[in-house]
């Protein structure tokens, strides 16, 4: 089913006592499963983000089941839309009642709860939005059970519906990845690692690990500051993290401070650095002059925000990386982080909305302003200093081509990686870690 452009939230009724934690788990479930609705609606609808979907949702246990069934719904969007069409005679009308369809589809498809419950709360649910519609939900519903054999028949005779990813974006990885792209897409679909980065100025990784095995937590060591939990967890639960001990971040993530070289005492731009992971790490390793950016205030804050936690300090800045006029001090930078903005094709797991929220279109545009940033930023860097350009995408266009075009056009070098497990640069995604490109630049001239 398309997105059409983004708009304003749809809403409908919630359900009594929506808006508290609710006493019986009915009613809990009840609550879950409305806001779950309605963030699916916002993704596939409106064209929200599912992050800021969910925030409309109570905070607690009610927020967490939420989060959990649109996650998974969405995770399987591509199986479960092509379910929905096969059992509809036309579009739906409303168009909100997909959000309890899929929602109630997603409960019965993978026995999530007893099918009868399932049934009646999807009704109902689809009841709220439109009282008539109570009859069309319960035929759907109950036609997928009778139907089930033939529908998973035909799941499997659809490429978008048995990988749950849109055609263009199989198409592409197909392109990119002739070898591959079988791997990528089972990775992808993977429930995320759960990676943890001690923060090295309050505690060492020996240490963090007996405070992990004493809170009865098991995991396994996977770098010189990383450990990856058996079972994620929500981080309340992760000792001495509100105290900056420890982060969560992605192992693929925390492959980019070893890889810029960096020693005491240079001035680094991280120039695009929300949410903040690599410049906490840079500066958790590294006594630096670190000026981050980000054109997002929100998200600066959120930098600025992890950093206060973890005992950091750097030089913050509101501003389009690219518009250097309007915040370079004309002072040169040894090193450049340049985490681009792309398409997130190899973080898809973690978000799920991203696979139905881009859009084949969204390639060419990146490409663009990743090639204007790289532009706009390399004379800020000093002669012999290094750039390291970062995406988490899959795409060749917006890693190995656009790193080609730029040595065209520009006095720089590329250096050698030292990334065990990489593809001239790329990350793949696989169970412990999650797609990432990384290319060293080293400017000549």
């Amino acid at each position: 089913m398309s997105t059409p452009p983004k708009n304003s939230l749809r809403s409908f009724p919630p359900p009594q006592g929506a808006k508290k934690l609710l006493g019986r788990s009915g009613e809990f479930l009840e609550s879950t499963r409305y806001w779950a609705a309605q963030a699916v609606n916002a993704v596939l609808l409106d064209g929200r983000n599912l992050t800021e979907a969910l925030a409309a949702s109570p905070e607690g246990r009610t927020r967490a089941g939420a989060q959990d069934l649109a996650y998974r719904t969405l995770r399987l969007g591509g199986r479960l839309q092509f379910i929905l069409r096969r059992l509809l005679s036309k579009p739906l009308q409303p168009a909100e009642l997909l959000g309890p369809l899929l929602v109630g589809l997603l409960e019965l498809d993978q026995a999530l709860s007893p099918e009868h419950a399932a049934v009646n709360e999807a009704v109902e649910g689809a009841a709220r939005i439109a009282p008539k519609a109570r009859g069309l939900a319960n035929a759907v519903l109950r036609n997928y059970l009778r139907h089930r054999a033939e529908l998973e028949a035909a799941v499997t005779q659809n490429a978008s519906a048995q990988h749950n990813l849109p055609d263009w974006w199989l198409a592409q990885l197909r392109r990119d990845w002739p070898q591959h792209w079988q791997a990528i897409i089972a990775a992808s679909a993977l429930h995320p690692p759960m990676s943890l980065r001690v923060n090295r100025r309050r505690s060492s990784l020996e240490a963090y690990a007996h405070r992990l095995t004493d809170s009865g937590k098991t995991f396994r060591v996977t770098g010189e500051c990383a450990l990856t939990l058996d079972v994620p967890c929500p981080v309340f639960e992760l000792p001495g993290f509100d105290t900056g001990e420890v982060s969560v971040q992605d192992l693929g993530a925390q492959r980019a401070v070893r890889l810029m070289d960096v020693a005491d005492g240079m001035r680094v731009l991280d120039a695009c650095a929300a949410p903040g992971g690599k410049t906490a790490h840079l500066l958790e390793h590294f006594d630096l002059d670190l000026v981050a950016l980000d054109a997002d205030a929100h998200r600066l804050q959120r930098v600025d925000d992890n950093l206060q936690r973890l005992g950091l300090a750097a030089t913050l800045k509101v501003a389009d990386a690219g518009a250097t006029k309007t915040w370079w001090d004309g002072r040169p930078f040894d090193r450049i982080l340049l985490d681009a903005p792309c398409t997130g094709s190899g973080v898809v797991r973690r978000h799920p909305d991203a696979r139905w929220l881009k859009r084949a279109a969204d390639i060419p545009q990146m490409a663009a302003q990743q090639a204007r940033l790289l532009t706009a930023l390399w004379p800020l860097l000093r002669p012999g200093g290094k750039l390291l350009y970062a995406t988490c995408s899959v795409f060749r266009p917006e890693n190995h081509a656009q790193v080609a075009r730029f040595l065209l056009q520009h006095e720089a070098r590329p250096l050698k990686l030292d990334l065990p497990g990489a593809l001239d640069g790329q990350l793949l995604p696989t169970p412990d870690q999650d797609g990432f490109f990384y290319a060293i630049l080293e400017k000549t001239g």
